[in-house]
């Protein structure tokens, strides 16, 4: 598995980015998927996603500093993924975090993961510049 981290300051307080920052809201961020279905299940909130002919269903839970979620079964681009959304005050702001750790599964995993693990950046990213972007 290889992980990735992003990180940017938003100029919002970490109670107003909550209130942006849902399952729903997560998957849309990222800009890869479109939200199909969401379930509330055993306390967790699981997300039915979909796109360029691939669906994948993601669990979330709810964490005191964010959110944490999880690619569920074997349907997906990933073998594995699991991603930590967090809030965290700084100065005026927020720092808001995002860190994904991915595997495809497939041999020579040193350059397949890293292909992976360069694409989850991407979505990342787009993922924390549309979360700011909503609060900002």
């Amino acid at each position: 598995m290889r992980e990735v981290r992003v990180s940017r300051f938003v100029r919002a307080t970490p109670r107003e980015l909550r209130r942006h920052l849902s399952p729903t809201t997560v998957v849309e961020a990222e800009d890869s998927f479109s939200v199909r279905a969401v379930d509330d299940v055993d306390g967790a909130t699981l997300v039915t996603a979909g796109g360029g002919g691939l669906q994948l269903s993601l669990r979330f839970e709810s964490r005191e500093d964010g959110l944490y979620y999880t690619q569920e079964g074997q349907d997906g681009p990933f073998e594995a993924m699991e991603t930590w959304v967090t809030l965290a005050r700084e100065n005026e702001g927020t720092r808001l975090t995002a860190r994904s750790r991915v595997s495809l599964g497939l041999p020579l995993a040193a350059v397949t993961d890293r292909v992976a693990a360069w694409k989850r950046r991407g979505e990342l990213n787009r993922a924390l510049d549309n979360l700011a972007a909503a609060v900002e």
